[in-house]
């Protein structure tokens, strides 16, 4: 199997246990109130269950990057939103509807697009120290920005969430090809301060998905499917060398995928959003609180009606 294969292999399961995790966290959100913190998420066990899952699909994607660029593995992450369709509605006890069908098979196709235009070599640049402290500290910047407290923070905060893992992944290529080329010492300034800020960037974006899947399922996680390969991208061409097969004659077949993706996840993430209360469980806490609700307005009418007996 050579280095292209071996890559796309390797996302794929990842991006299968991504969508495990996805689905499970969106159902701990729905079960869980807004105002519960980080420490109350810490003593639950689908907490945990949601975190091995990413724990696997980030080790399967690290060993991705290793045989594949930036452009060719990233984009190959938008399978796991197409892997969560099915998870999401056996979940929820459903069949997949046309429109998810639909969104799913443009999705491929526009995966499929992607991948004849991505550079298939294995990766070689990594990021110098400055470049890395200057990644870090722009991303810290935008992420910032995106989940400051405000209307629909759902999807800014998936937003954030995606350009935090899309970060996190150029880093990790970084460490991975220095660490297996045996370029420099593994405990150089350069490679610890890459490790700190691959490890504060996977946990935030961990818990930004968390917070951004009270909305839902289906919007949040199109947001961060989209926004996770575009910043890895841009780090990607920008810094690490990086280019699209075939020239500017590739970026035809480029745009026709971006196009055929973005369509496709917009129908997802539509069908998604009207089943998404089900499977998080938002109707059985609903219909819990008008229960809690209700005797008391009964109450005070059979305590006026006594009162107006007596007079």
């Amino acid at each position: 199997m050579n280095a292209t294969l071996a890559a796309v292999a390797l996302s794929l399961v990842s991006a299968a246990a991504y969508a495990a995790a996805a689905v499970a966290q969106a159902r701990l959100a729905g079960r869980t109130a807004p105002g519960t913190g980080t420490l109350r998420l810490l003593g639950r066990g689908a907490w945990w269950c949601a975190v091995g899952m990413n724990a696997g699909g980030a080790l399967l994607h690290v060993a991705a990057l290793k045989y594949g660029p930036l452009t060719l593995v990233q984009p190959l992450g938008a399978l796991t939103l197409v892997a969560a369709v099915p998870l999401g509605a056996r979940a929820a006890g459903r069949r997949v509807t046309l429109t998810e069908w639909r969104g799913t098979l443009l999705t491929l196709l526009g995966l499929g697009a992607l991948l004849l235009t991505a550079g298939g070599a294995a990766p070689h640049e990594t990021l110098s120290l400055p470049e890395a402290l200057a990644v870090g500290a722009g991303t810290m910047a935008l992420v910032a920005g995106l989940s400051r407290p405000g209307a629909r923070p759902g999807l800014r905060h998936a937003a954030a969430s995606g350009i935090t893992s899309g970060v996190a992944s150029a880093l990790t290529q970084t460490l991975t090809v220095a660490a297996t080329d045996h370029t420099g010492p593994l405990l150089s300034p350069r490679l610890v301060v890459v490790a700190v800020l691959v490890s504060a960037f996977a946990m935030g974006g961990l818990l930004l998905s968390q917070t951004a899947y009270r909305g839902g399922l289906g919007a949040p996680l199109a947001v961060v499917t989209l926004a996770n390969p575009v910043a890895a991208a841009a780090i990607g061409l920008a810094l690490l060398g990086e280019r699209f097969q075939g020239g500017p004659a590739g970026l035809v077949p480029a745009l026709f995928g971006t196009a055929a993706a973005v369509r496709g996840v917009i129908l997802l993430s539509r069908a998604q959003a009207q089943t998404a209360p089900a499977v998080a469980g938002a109707p059985p806490a609903a219909a819990s609180r008008v229960v809690i609700s209700s005797p008391r307005p009964v109450r005070r009418e059979q305590r006026r009606r006594v009162g107006a007996g007596r007079h």
